[in-house]
């Protein structure tokens, strides 16, 4: 894998630490800190820092022998999910949101394929198969999209992003991203907006594609 150059900034990764995240961000963030060494050791920081409070808030608030009750009873009650192990180019967070299944590709148009993991009223997270020398119709945002490379590489407005790599693109960007030569580009897009196509055949079809 190249070296990774785009980064999750500090303060998403706070929130994520904090679980304040909506889902489609949260499994974004996650595939990305499982790929890059730089971001897992920020969030195993800020995840000691949580777990330093809690520990001293609970402390103050109940005695010892309580505090030892409570977290025996959580750990009593708490039942694993299932642990999705990287497979090829999916990380583990990917598969878990696959459920451990392959890619439910659909047609997009000019060879752009996509296959929605999840999507509620926060936001929703696919993946995207997009064919090397294709461009993302133009588009800019009405409100957060993280897009994390997992094969081959795109490059816009702002900069070229290889395998790991994670752009965060918010209402000032407005970007046409083109998959570089070599590999087709996988990414794992998730939003909590629809985005803005300038041009009228996207904008025509977003409603049936829900992107």
């Amino acid at each position: 894998m190249s070296a990774i150059k785009h980064h999750i900034p500090d303060a998403m990764l706070a929130a994520y630490a904090a679980g304040n995240l909506p889902h489609a961000f949260a499994v974004v963030v996650a595939s990305h800190v499982s790929l890059c060494e730089q971001c897992r050791v920020a969030l195993e920081a800020h995840q000691a820092v949580g777990g330093a409070v809690l520990e001293e808030t609970v402390a103050v608030a109940v005695s010892s022998s309580l505090k030892d009750s409570i977290f025996a009873q959580l750990d009593a009650s708490y039942t694993p999910e299932p642990v999705y192990e990287r497979n090829g180019m999916f990380p583990g967070p990917v598969m878990e949101a696959m459920k451990g299944r392959a890619p439910r590709w659909k047609k997009l148009g000019m060879g752009v394929r996509q296959d929605i993991l999840s999507a509620d009223s926060n936001g929703s997270v696919r993946l995207l198969y997009i064919p090397p020398g294709q461009a993302v119709p133009d588009h800019s945002h009405n409100g957060l999209e993280l897009t994390l490379v997992l094969q081959g590489s795109f490059s816009d407005e702002t900069g070229r992003f290889g395998v790991g790599d994670l752009e965060i693109a918010d209402e000032d960007l407005e970007h046409t991203p083109v998959a570089d030569p070599g590999d087709p580009c996988i990414c794992l897009a998730a939003t909590d907006a629809r985005l803005q196509f300038r041009a009228l055949v996207p904008r025509l079809l977003q409603p049936l594609f829900r992107i």
